[in-house]
């Protein structure tokens, strides 16, 4: 073909002239511009390279993106191990996976699931599935736990994409179900078959059981369970509780009493790293008996504020059938203080039961006291007014029950330190307040705490005058012992004499 640059013609696909183009090229039957020329050179070269698409936009199904992850083999031929964790572990779990797998990065390491229906588990298998039940990519959903003055957002479900040296290998985690309700959080690795497979599953399991161990965001805390509406024997959630701390001037018991109370809790917590070197259990069994209102609840707010370093777990008597899960969380967050209140409700004596489904407790408590002897920082404390009642395998064995402290009724000069206590923010006359210790004989703290109470409502509906008059305290004091019958003194804990003014 001959080719000429032009100054007249036509172009004969844009019909340009050589007025409107820059050069206009002759060919044997007609004319092309150079803009036609241009445009030819582009269609015909090299189509340019196109972005692959994100893999958000490419793939809608989980299928999808696993087949993408693992490729060139096929996610079928994965093998995935799962272990399932307690529910109560859901924010500390949370956080070693976090620690584990860094931050998430949606969609490149991480992917929201969600499966259609609620009674449906999402495990590996059931993330392969394809056609009409395939799983959809879905927003990964929370919710918020509360681990005691801050939440931690946890994931309901969600998968992780991984790599290890180039080998990928997928987690799932998601809520396990047992008659529709969540009892645990299950964790699935799935990894190529081999033995180079199970090295990588094994690192990540031992991984997070060690960030759960050592790094639990309740440990120090003061805690209980929350069992699940339908008893299933296992724990919903666990309760942080904020107890108001008690100095040690607050606790007014005998010497005696409160010296036994130190010696064998705090001093014992000072001694156990030498009682360990020397071979001996770091265990502790204490029971604490007495008359209602003596004190031992109060005793034990000072305990746990005074172990600043040891877990809190308060058993109460509904509470009982989840004793093995308490006794397991007691290991895993030792050094833990571990208090059972009204313990004659599940460990008195066989002689006085008529069920053997009732004993069932009994047995379980003695086998969990045996069973952390040796092996973890535990101290246990049980509570009762009716010590009488108590099974004598349970409290005459030591291991079991190392020390028995009685918490007895206040004499005269305690009642007196009681009044100073509480009357704290009153103008109480010291004449006042020593006639009412001698007047209150038999009265528990509990009860002089209330008469207190009482005596402040009267004395405000008085007018508030500068000191509490006689007239005042005789008026709480009758309300107390007379106003609601002898009922009503014996609910109070209180057994004082009969001479106030009707």
């Amino acid at each position: 073909m001959t080719t000429s640059f032009v100054s007249d013609g036509r172009c004969q696909f844009c019909h340009a002239t050589a007025a409107n183009v820059e050069h206009l090229i002759a060919g044997d039957s007609g004319f092309i511009c150079n803009v036609c020329v241009a445009a030819c050179a582009r269609l015909l070269g090299p189509a340019p390279a196109v972005a692959e698409p994100k893999p958000d936009a490419a793939d809608r199904y989980v299928f999808q993106r696993l087949a993408r992850h693992f490729a060139p083999a096929p996610p079928q031929d994965m093998l995935a191990t799962s272990r399932t964790f307690p529910l109560r572990q859901q924010a500390d779990l949370q956080r070693a996976l976090d620690d584990l797998f860094g931050e998430r990065e949606i969609p490149r390491n991480f992917i929201g699931v969600r499966p259609q229906y609620r009674h449906e588990s999402v495990d590996f298998a059931r993330l392969l599935a394809q056609g009409h039940g395939a799983m959809e990519v879905a927003p990964a959903q929370f919710e918020d736990i509360d681990i005691g003055g801050e939440t931690v957002r946890c994931l309901k479900a969600g998968l992780w994409l991984l790599h290890e040296d180039a080998q990928p290998y997928a987690v799932v985690l998601s809520q396990a179900e047992q008659y529709g309700n969540a009892v645990g959080m299950a964790v699935e690795v799935a990894t190529p078959p081999g033995e180079r497979g199970a090295s990588m599953c094994s690192r990540v399991f031992d991984a997070l059981e060690r960030r759960l161990s050592e790094g639990s965001c309740y440990r120090g805390r003061v805690l209980s369970l929350e069992g699940s509406y339908q008893f299933t024997g296992h724990a919903q959630r666990i309760r942080v509780h904020e107890l108001e701390a008690v100095a040690r001037e607050d606790i007014i018991l005998p010497a005696a009493t409160l010296a036994t109370v130190e010696r064998n809790v705090l001093t014992f917590a000072a001694q156990r790293p030498a009682l360990r070197a020397l071979g001996l259990s770091g265990q502790k069994g204490i029971l604490f008996h007495g008359p209602p209102g003596t004190g031992k609840t109060h005793c034990i707010r000072y305990l746990a504020a005074r172990l600043e370093s040891h877990t809190t777990l308060l058993i109460t008597a509904e509470e009982m059938g989840l004793l093995p899960e308490y006794m397991a969380l007691a290991r895993l967050l030792q050094p833990a203080l571990l208090v059972i209140e009204d313990a004659d409700l599940i460990a008195r004596a066989r002689t006085e039961r008529d069920s053997a489904c009732d004993e069932v407790l009994l047995n379980r408590l003695l086998n969990e006291l045996d069973g952390l002897r040796e092996r973890a920082d535990v101290f246990v404390i049980l509570t009762t007014n009716r010590p009488d009642t108590l099974e004598p395998a349970l409290a005459s064995r030591p291991g079991r029950i190392d020390q028995a402290i009685e918490f007895p009724l206040p004499d005269e000069a305690l009642r007196r330190r009681l009044i100073d206590l509480y009357a704290r923010g009153m103008s109480l006359p010291a004449a006042l307040a020593d006639d009412f210790a001698r007047r209150t004989d038999g009265a528990s703290p509990a009860f002089i705490k209330e008469f207190l109470r009482r005596v402040a409502q009267h004395h405000l509906e008085a007018g508030s005058p500068p000191e509490v008059s006689r007239a005042t305290a005789d008026a709480a004091l009758r309300e107390m012992l007379f106003s609601g019958g002898a009922l009503n003194a014996r609910i109070l804990g209180g057994a004082a004499d009969a001479d106030v003014p009707a």
